[in-house]
């Protein structure tokens, strides 16, 4: 069932990616299957996006769904299966040309802030204990937020192989995502963000005076909160921590292409390369059934979590994101690790199995981890399995959800939430270039 907005009620149209829905959907023999694509693929331009030009300076805003908000991971993930798309469509490029200035802009407001406001406001959290700013949202410091605008700001450049977009204005905001970066490797102190919420839910709120847990700085960076925006328990988050050397030397290209400043781009290499030394020497560990794997947070003392959070990057999702091969044996032998009953986020019902949240308690299995779990893939078995999961637990809404139910997937979370239906579209995408049999198959 075709549940997309009337042409006229919907936020932005781009031809391209009409023309491309017609196109691929035609393709997917599955009637379901088809009419989920034609529904999510587009949903982020559908509903969410507000844009416009300011002295003819494209600037977009794009809401996460049901929260009138932007979250700097969201809104990147939210538009990243329309990147191959920008060179057939100039309204589609400027769209997140756009984006790209407001994230840049945020960023420079605060670095340490997840989610903006459109517009200077109160937030409904206004009064947590942290230094809020009248454009802020929220400020749960997230290694991956900063992660998450470069990667859209490189894979943009490499797209349409125009350094044009890179003012020096967006140098600052690039250069300030360093300095906070090593500002929260915590050599030399806890640095300037602390954060406290007057709550009962725990993971809302940080231990430690707004700190965290005490942290023996490695040359990882401190997370105080996940990608799912929970506190974390052990503030050195693995799969943020890899996803902040890849977008490092994504930057460094950026700063030696672009730029011509080979200091900074050196500068980001470093750090990228000392990041990396540090997860694999102290956040690569024997587990007692599945050999050597990834921990998911560790604080450098030797304590270590075990454990995958649906929300990306998790340490399911590091290929995906570039960071790691599908076939390699450390990430095999996580991967085992994430989709067994000893990560005690993995559940498995009457509906499916799937990797959860702490965030939504538990026996609630996410979309995003079933998606993240077929992109990741490398057996036609796997993505089949994954496909008739996700055909299966849409309750009739024909949409992707935060999460439901393992038994029942009519109970389920968020039936707005555009970023599991971008992820959606991207699979549907992905399995078309790879494994073209596969949507000429009726599930």
């Amino acid at each position: 069932m075709i549940r997309r907005p009337t042409y006229n009620n919907r936020c932005f149209h781009s031809s391209a990616v009409d023309e491309f829905i017609k196109d691929l959907s035609g393709r997917i023999a599955d009637k379901e299957l088809s009419d989920l694509f034609v529904n999510c693929f587009p949903n982020t331009l559908d509903t969410t996006v507000r844009f416009n030009y300011n002295d003819g300076i494209p600037d977009t805003f794009i809401i996460t769904g049901d929260i009138d908000a932007m979250w700097l991971r969201d809104s990147t993930a939210q538009v990243w299966h329309y990147l191959p798309l920008v060179n057939e469509d100039t309204k589609l490029k400027e769209l997140i040309h756009g984006l790209l200035n407001r994230q840049l802009k945020s960023v420079r407001i605060d670095p340490y802030a997840n989610a903006f406001n459109n517009t200077a406001k109160e937030s409904v959290w206004s009064g947590d204990l942290t230094e809020m700013k009248p454009e802020v949202y929220e400020r749960k410091w997230e290694v991956d937020s900063l992660c998450y605008v470069i990667r859209l700001a490189y894979g943009f450049y490499k797209t349409t192989n125009n350094k044009k977009y890179f003012t020096n204005v967006w140098k600052e905001s690039f250069d300030l995502i360093i300095k906070t970066f090593k500002e929260q490797q915590r050599k030399n102190g806890r640095g300037t963000y602390k954060f406290g919420r007057i709550t009962s839910w725990s993971t809302d709120t940080v231990p430690g005076d707004g700190y965290g847990n005490p942290v023996k700085p490695n040359g990882m960076i401190v997370s105080i909160f996940r990608p799912s925006d929970d506190a974390t328990i052990f503030p050195l988050l693995v799969p943020s921590n890899l996803f902040a050397v890849k977008s490092l030397r994504q930057l460094s290209e950026i700063y030696n292409e672009i730029y011509d400043d080979k200091t900074a781009a050196i500068d980001a290499t470093n750090l990228a390369d000392e990041i990396e030394n540090a997860v694999y020497n102290y956040a690569v560990t024997e587990h007692l059934d599945y050999g050597k794997i990834f921990a998911y947070e560790i604080d450098g003392f030797g304590n270590r979590l075990f454990m995958d959070d649906a929300n990306i990057p998790s340490l399911l999702s590091l290929p995906y994101l570039g960071i790691i091969e599908n076939r390699d044996e450390l990430y095999l032998n996580t991967r085992k690790f994430i989709l067994s009953e000893n990560n005690p986020y993995y559940f498995k019902g009457k509906a499916g199995d799937g990797v959860g949240s702490p965030h939504t308690l538990i026996d609630r299995i996410w979309h995003l981890s079933i998606i993240v779990r077929a992109l990741t893939g490398n057996n036609e078995d796997e993505i089949v399995h994954c496909l008739k999961l996700l055909k299966n637990t849409h309750a009739d809404t024909w949409f992707m959800h935060e999460s439901f139910d393992k038994d029942n997937p009519y109970n389920y979370t968020r039936s707005w939430f555009a970023w599991a239906n971008s992820l959606f579209g991207e699979l549907i995408v992905k399995i078309n270039n790879d494994y073209p049999d596969l949507l000429k198959r009726i599930y």
